[in-house]
């Protein structure tokens, strides 16, 4: 799985910084889990300081267009997502706890 990321853009408001990314891979569309952590790996980045917002696939291509939200830490990005979305990417106490 190959990441490009397309565009960065700040913002110091909400302490994060929003990041469209291109996302080639050979079969099935990865999971949202595994996109998280090597986008967070990209970035130099704690998994837990990066939310997939949107990951957008086209019939039959291998290759996916994405929207995160990678915050300065996961303080920050509890205090700013919606519950559902933090149970999705798993962060926060009770889903993390869950994973191991």
């Amino acid at each position: 799985m190959d990441i490009e990321i397309l565009d960065e853009e700040a913002n110091p408001m909400l302490h994060r910084t929003d990041v469209r990314f291109a996302l080639t891979h050979e079969a099935e569309t990865p999971s949202r889990l595994s996109v998280r952590d090597s986008l967070a790996a990209q970035l130099n980045k704690n998994a837990g300081e990066v939310v997939i917002r949107k990951l957008d696939t086209k019939f039959g291509m291998a290759k996916t267009m994405g929207y995160a939200k990678v915050y300065q830490s996961s303080a920050d990005a509890t205090g700013v997502e919606q519950s559902y979305m933090l149970d999705r990417n798993k962060i926060g106490d009770d889903a993390e706890a869950g994973e191991e």
